[in-house]
């Protein structure tokens, strides 16, 4: 029994959905899909990452590596998916804040040409507060990880 279950995939949101669930646009919208999304557990954020991206101007122009604090975020973001996907319709378009980033650890640089899946699992939830497990990876390998707290508010 415990076979089956693990092998049941979760649910799969386009990036038109993504921004109905999130306000988050571009250039600022760090990820591009979310697959394998289960309600109040986890989720797995997409970012197709592309040499067109504004922040390879300037990081670094001879050697582009996708800045960390933009991985954090793509972290984030697919948390506040995952939380605004466990809540339900009601809570679309609510901003979901960062809290807390804690043991933030990046293992390989991410450059042009990579896909990023992005990995959250939930870890607790006390009341409008959740706290996340995340790991990015790139062909199956852990680029960066962080335990990442975010609360939903009402606005």
């Amino acid at each position: 029994m415990a076979e089956a279950a693990s092998s049941v995939i979760g649910d799969s949101l386009d990036i038109e959905r993504v921004m109905q669930m999130i306000p988050h646009r571009y250039p600022f919208l760090m990820i591009d899909r979310v697959v394998d999304i289960v309600a109040g557990a986890s989720a797995v954020g997409v970012k197709t990452v592309s040499v067109n991206e504004p922040y390879f101007q300037g990081h670094f122009p001879q050697r582009p590596v996708m800045p960390g604090v933009l991985i954090i975020e793509a972290m984030a973001q697919s948390a506040a998916v995952l939380v605004v996907y466990s809540l339900g319709p009601e809570s679309e378009g609510k901003l979901v804040y960062f809290i807390s980033i804690d043991e933030a650890r990046f293992r390989k640089p991410v450059v042009p040409g990579d896909t990023l899946y992005v990995h959250v699992n939930k870890r607790h939830r006390r009341g409008n507060v959740w706290k996340f497990d995340s790991e990015a990876k790139v062909d199956g390998r852990v680029v960066a990880e962080a335990t990442i707290t975010a609360m939903i508010v009402d606005e």
